[in-house]
């Protein structure tokens, strides 16, 4: 392999200012996820304190091994939704190491509306569950929750993937063998019963934890019967009596030293080898990609000193680079793991489409995982290229994306739109992973664009009726709120909150998290299915 020859002059004045945004962007990213950790009610963390209980992260500290990392999923999720109140969806979750086993971990957390789920809480127990599945990692359910927000119970209960789709997936999970243990640290009322009700093994925590599928004020309003929480559902009932749970443990901390226990008597865990080799970090300082990305996200750079800056030793062995060059293809390392890059350069043409497919086959057939890189303002475009067959070419390179069997993990440095996101793995083609940087824009066209094109269409129609074009001022009235509402629903913070991602990642980390994703991924077979692909439309 080559070693990538960066071109970058860090004390140019681009370099430089670019550096000075993105380390803004970056230190607003530090500051809204230590609100998503830290920003509960005094009301909230006394009453944790008097119930004994620990905090959510410090239960997760405590099960996770020293000095391990932990790859948090969505924790911004639900930012800004709601009241503003609802922090990580209520939950934390990511994947970390018990007993030196790959885990993946869901809490509640009970210091934000007392472990109630809401919405968007469901759609991230069902994407922790998803990558659960995917990449066959046991599950660690840290349950204290008092069941669904029920003022927004018609977003939760009645459809396909709503609250119902947990236990189905519990169901689906016990199936598949994949270990499902849940602590019970705190109420587990209505929907939340069923979910150490349909783990393997449950640990339960005297006088905090309380399985019940109605709670005492439903008791006493459906039957007359007056009876506190641990008579209805305590340790004692659920040990002794019901057999729903398997442990009984005096506190939290007793409570996860049990868990550990139960994980470190797992069967050992047979990770896939995909030739891996022994890592070594880039020979580029990956914090200079604060100067390497443009100010503007419709500036263009070369993406190999992105890449130069991910993966091992800077090295890369680039595949057809003379041809379709506004899409980057190659092999590389990262943290040892072999990988195929794909990278945007440009617009998607043809040539590059084509590129694509044929990269995308050849790593499917020898089991390399696929990484994308996007920054993609989409196909291109006009009646030249459609009469050379942009269509059926970019529905090639769709085709591979979607049909291939290799784990695809996506970050989205740059622009995300229209069906680029598509080719470029958006998260409809699931990727075991999608992350975005905090300079990132996703929707189905840029805001100027957008506008120009409603401007285009409000012109065609008064030329239609005879009418005169639009003046400036309508012009400006039409396009300021079209630019306005992609700039406020594009930009990552939205995307995040809503879950369309996993995450918001500062750029120097990107070479880290793929890594441990990676990692995490070969706990599942390399392929999800047999080798083949669709019909390509010639």
């Amino acid at each position: 392999m080559q070693v990538i020859e960066t071109r970058i002059d860090k004390e140019s004045p681009e370099f430089k200012r670019n550096y000075q945004v993105m380390d803004g962007l970056v230190k607003r990213l530090r500051e809204e996820l230590k609100i998503a950790r830290e920003e509960r009610s005094e009301k909230a963390v006394r009453r944790l304190k008097e119930q004994n209980k620990l905090p959510v992260r410090k239960r997760i500290e405590l099960l996770l091994d020293p000095n391990t990392p932990f790859l948090e999923i969505a924790p911004l999720a639900g930012r800004g939704m709601y009241d503003g109140g609802v922090h990580g969806g209520g939950t934390v979750a990511g994947i970390g190491v018990v007993e030196g086993k790959e885990v993946i971990v869901y809490a509640n957390d009970p210091t934000i509306k007392g472990g109630t789920i809401y919405p968007i809480g469901v759609k991230k127990a069902l994407r922790v569950q998803t990558i659960a599945m995917e990449n066959r990692l046991p599950i660690i359910y840290l349950v204290d929750s008092g069941g669904a927000y029920l003022p927004l119970q018609s977003e939760i209960f009645p459809d396909v993937d709503d609250g119902g789709r947990i236990f189905f997936n519990q169901a689906v999970m016990s199936k598949m063998g994949i270990p499902q243990i849940c602590a019970v640290m705190g109420l587990c009322t209505a929907g939340a019963a069923y979910i150490p009700a349909m783990s393997d093994e449950v640990v339960h925590v005297k006088n905090t934890g309380a399985i019940f599928l109605g709670g005492p004020p439903l008791v006493k309003a459906a039957t007359g019967e007056e009876v506190s929480a641990q008579q209805l559902g305590g340790a004692y009932v659920h040990c002794r009596e019901s057999g729903v749970s398997d442990y009984m443990a005096e506190d939290d901390e007793h409570c996860i030293q049990i868990i550990r226990e139960i994980v470190k008597a797992l069967p050992p865990q047979k990770k896939e080898d995909i030739g891996q080799r022994e890592p070594r970090p880039p020979l580029y300082d990956p914090m200079e990609l604060y100067g390497i990305i443009p100010e503007k996200i419709s500036t263009p750079y070369d993406v190999r000193e992105v890449i130069g800056r991910i993966v091992d030793g800077s090295e890369f062995l680039e595949f057809k680079a003379l041809y379709g060059p506004t899409l980057v293809c190659g092999w590389a390392y990262i943290h040892g793991y072999p990988v195929g890059i794909l990278a945007n350069n440009g617009v998607l043409f043809s040539e590059s489409s084509l590129k694509a497919t044929q990269f995308i086959q050849l790593c499917d057939k020898r089991g390399i995982p696929l990484v994308f890189l996007q920054n993609i303002s989409g196909y291109i475009v006009g009646s030249a290229y459609e009469r050379g067959g942009i269509t059926k070419d970019g529905h090639k390179m769709v085709n591979a994306v979607a049909t291939a069997t290799v784990p695809k993990y996506t970050v989205i440095i740059g622009a995300s739109f229209g069906a680029g996101n598509y080719g470029m793995c958006g998260r409809a083609y699931s990727p075991r992973f999608l992350w975005m940087w905090p300079n990132a824009q996703i929707g189905v066209m840029g805001g100027e664009q957008a506008a120009d094109v409603m401007v285009s269409v409000k012109n065609d129609q008064l030329l239609r009726e005879g009418k005169p074009p639009l003046s400036e001022e309508e012009v400006r009235k039409i396009r300021e709120p079209i630019i306005a509402n992609a700039l406020k629903e594009g930009d990552a913070w939205y995307s995040t909150a809503n879950l369309w991602d996993d995450g918001i990642l500062d750029p120097a980390k990107t070479r880290d998290v793929l890594g441990l994703a990676i990692s995490a991924g070969l706990n599942a077979p390399i392929r999800s299915g047999t080798l083949g692909y669709g019909t390509f439309r010639m």
